[in-house]
């Protein structure tokens, strides 16, 4: 059988794995930082009634533009200090695709990306996929990210993009508006701010949004897939100067939104205040998750995401099969005596630090 070393592959692509989260049928699946609550009935029966609409004119393209999707996306973000209009949003198949498009486009041979690692997985291998050159930055103690140390990073590294996570993934850090600002005036290219988390920070506390008035080449990424507990359906999206949006056209491929992912987000979106319900209990799992794991002798990172990174793990693969054993998946990020979890829902979390607790007797 021909392996992947006899194909011609790019060079650049050689030796590489692909990403590789976890996928087992578990009981308790608490490794991907999914919404472990499920989407209310009244929403599914709203987003099945739109996907039924649209499967009547399934034989026609979809609107290649997402208009009404845009559209509701931009009504959504306003809701904040911030108005957000629909000719500054983008959405794709999910974050991932809108982070290719943004590399697509600014990104390439011949061309840098600045990411401050431990951080989200996916930049570094998109950058691969594009042929953008990854370059790490180094990060403050306690994963924390400063001004200083971040444009000293983009300093060095004279980038065309740079990728931030606020909060960070897969720590949880929060990042302050001044390392973005800081590091905005620093760089000449893209800054990329990925608030995958964002709904599940603090309440009233400034996102990124509120900077891009006169930042042209600031972009901040969002997604479905967290907080609207819409993960399956794959829709990532983004806001930013309208003339960003101008070069992601340029490299999106035709179509490149389903009519049915539309019919379904624009659906979901008109149930924005049901669908998020479930964050503030989510929230509060979380912050039981800090109390109770130091409790257990852990050493919990701070987090305003909805998954909790703790260290003192002194054999985290042993650590992850015992929980693996009890039908409890969680994620082991790479780091050492770390694992990380997803805030569940009260039962979940209760179930997942009863195994653990028994694990340390």
């Amino acid at each position: 059988m021909t392996s992947l070393a006899d194909l011609p592959i790019r060079d650049d692509l050689r030796g590489k794995t692909p990403y590789g989260a976890p996928q087992k049928a578990v009981r308790i699946a608490l490794n991907v930082n999914e919404n472990t609550h499920p989407v209310p009935d009244e929403v599914v029966v709203h987003v099945a009634a739109a996907i039924e609409r649209e499967l009547r004119t399934i034989n026609r393209y979809p609107d290649r533009e997402f208009t009404a999707l845009r559209e509701h996306l931009a009504g959504y973000l306003s809701r904040g200090a911030t108005p957000i209009a629909p000719e500054q949003i983008w959405a794709a198949n999910g974050s991932n695709e809108v982070i290719q498009h943004i590399l697509q486009a600014f990104g390439g041979p011949g061309r840098r990306v600045l990411g401050f690692p431990p951080t989200y997985s996916m930049h570094s291998i998109i950058a691969a996929g594009t042929g953008t050159e990854w370059v790490a930055g180094e990060r403050d103690d306690d994963f924390a990210l400063s001004p200083e140390t971040a444009v000293a990073a983009v300093r060095r590294a004279d980038p065309d993009v740079v990728f931030l996570c606020a909060p960070n993934n897969p720590t949880g850090t929060p990042l302050g508006l001044d390392t973005i600002t800081a590091v905005y005036e620093a760089s000449r290219g893209i800054v990329m701010v990925d608030e995958a988390y964002a709904e599940f920070m603090p309440e009233g506390q400034p996102d990124a949004l509120s900077l891009l008035p006169g930042r042209e080449r600031l972009v901040v990424s969002r997604t479905m897939s967290k907080a609207f507990a819409f993960a399956g359906a794959r829709l990532g999206y983004l806001a930013a100067d309208p003339a960003v949006i101008d070069a992601l056209r340029l490299v999106r491929l035709p179509y490149h939104l389903s009519g049915l992912t539309q019919a379904a987000a624009v659906a979901a979106l008109e149930h924005a205040p049901t669908m998020l319900r479930t964050v503030g209990e989510i929230r509060e799992q979380r912050d039981r998750l800090l109390v109770e794991l130091a409790r257990l002798g852990y050493a919990p990172h701070d987090s305003w995401a909805n998954f909790v990174l703790f260290g003192g793990v002194a054999d985290p693969q042993a650590a992850f099969e015992h929980l693996l054993a009890h039908d409890i998946l969680i994620r082991d990020v790479g780091l050492p005596n770390h694992l990380r979890v997803t805030a569940g829902t009260p039962a979940e979390t209760t179930e997942f630090l009863e195994v653990l607790a028994r694990m340390n007797r």
